[in-house]
């Protein structure tokens, strides 16, 4: 199915054309005209399906060509990081370039300058505004969020958002909306939590579900059976047998980021890191460089495994197995996007193994095991076997929360 044949706004087809989009993916394809209908949608929508541009498109439309109150937020799409915030953003700055749309982000992490041009553009009203979940309640908390003439809501990453927390912060925020709006919410899972929330804010949804993608076959996966301290040599020895373009390292805790940050820094790699304890400037700048190519090497949290659009990665090394499956696809897929091929390492220490067992069966395959260097001694069998699978107690593993709420990133300016 072709853009032009949904029908849009003319000057929001000018904008789609200028990006460069003809076909819908999927999701767009069965999301829009719901969505231009009028309808609750509920979707299962991971990064990459085009659902950013499933929900922005016929929102976009509606505003176009539908009346709507100029003094006061019409929509608002929450999303659980400042990076996704952004991103929207730009996807939203490039598609509305023709349109009399205004829009602004709104997130956490900035200086007081900011917080103003916040504050300036709810009390103003706004056509679309893109936040995070705490910062908004800090504005709405302050009494001036002009919500009366709000049509649109959109939860996008709902799983994530509930993950790191924010499913009080998110309840809060729908309690000063008008209770005549349309509600979209896109989840890359969906647990009994989202279920819950589902069934408290959406109004006879429409269900879509748009299967969770595999690796692509270019990316050649293997992973390392390691010991705890085998991991940091370990990281070093991969860098230095092969010249990598750009390389990102996952980590499941800012600690172990900061940790291995400086562990490759001192061994004179090109390395930056992105974690929740950095200042916005400061995350802005290391992607900057590292999408420059001045930094060859990122250590970074879960932060940007989703909603980040870094195209040519040659390698993705993930120092802890993630906490689930969905993650691990996430994690893998920065890679053989743009290039033609990928690889992605995994390195699993015994107490591990049954949760990436868990990860091979959502695969649906064996992820080959690599033999570790005998440089570093001893290392566990890469024929182990998962605790509950040798008839032992199943191993409980609690699922950690990212390193922090995570802040977003620069907003962009109204148009």
């Amino acid at each position: 199915m072709y853009f032009s044949d949904f029908g849009f706004d003319d000057d929001l087809m000018d904008g789609i054309d200028a990006m460069g989009y003809e076909k819908a993916t999927p999701v767009q394809e069965q999301v829009i005209p719901h969505i231009i209908s009028g309808k609750d949608i509920i979707a299962a929508a991971q990064t990459g399906t085009g659902k950013t541009a499933a929900f922005l498109l016929p929102v976009l439309h509606r505003l176009l060509s539908e009346s709507h109150d100029h003094h006061s937020v019409n929509a608002m799409i929450i999303v659980p990081t400042r990076e996704l915030a952004t991103q929207i953003a730009q996807t939203l700055e490039g598609i509305a370039y023709y349109t009399t749309i205004s829009f602004i982000s709104v997130y956490g992490g900035t200086g007081g300058a900011l917080f103003a041009t916040e504050r300036k553009a709810l009390e103003a009203g706004v056509d679309i505004v893109i936040c995070t979940p705490g910062r908004m309640i800090a504005h709405l908390n302050m009494g001036y969020v002009k919500l009366g003439g709000l049509r649109y809501l959109v939860l996008d990453e709902a799983d994530r958002m509930l993950d790191m927390g924010f499913y009080d912060d998110i309840v809060k925020i729908i309690s000063y909306m008008p209770p005549q709006r349309q509600n979209l919410m896109f989840s890359a899972t969906m647990p009994p939590a989202i279920r819950k929330l589902a069934n408290s804010i959406l109004v006879s949804p429409v269900e879509i579900s748009i299967a969770i993608s595999k690796p692509p076959e270019q990316i050649m996966q293997g992973a390392f059976i390691v010991y705890e301290p085998q991991k940091g040599p370990l990281v070093k020895h991969i860098l230095q047998q092969k010249e990598f373009g750009s390389v990102i390292v996952f980590c499941s805790s800012k600690l172990s980021v900061k940790k291995l940050y400086e562990e490759l820094r001192r061994a004179k790699f090109a390395v930056g890191s992105i974690h929740s304890d950095l200042e916005q400037e400061q995350r802005e700048q290391v992607l900057l460089d590292f999408k420059s190519h001045k930094l060859k090497i990122l250590v970074a949290t879960d932060i940007l495994s989703r909603g980040i659009d870094i195209e040519d990665i040659d390698l993705v090394i993930n120092y802890d197995v993630p906490h689930d499956g969905e993650d691990y696809v996430h994690r893998i897929g920065r890679t053989a996007r743009a290039a033609s091929k990928g690889t992605a390492y995994t390195f699993v220490t015994e107490k591990e193994l049954f949760k990436f067992h868990k990860i091979e069966k959502l695969l649906g395959r064996e992820v080959e095991k690599l033999p570790v260097p005998e440089q570093f001694g001893a290392a566990p069998s890469p024929a182990a076997k998962p605790a509950a699978q040798n008839g032992g107690k199943k191993r409980k593993f609690k699922k950690r929360r990212p390193g922090g709420k995570g802040p977003g990133p620069s907003p962009a300016p109204n148009k």
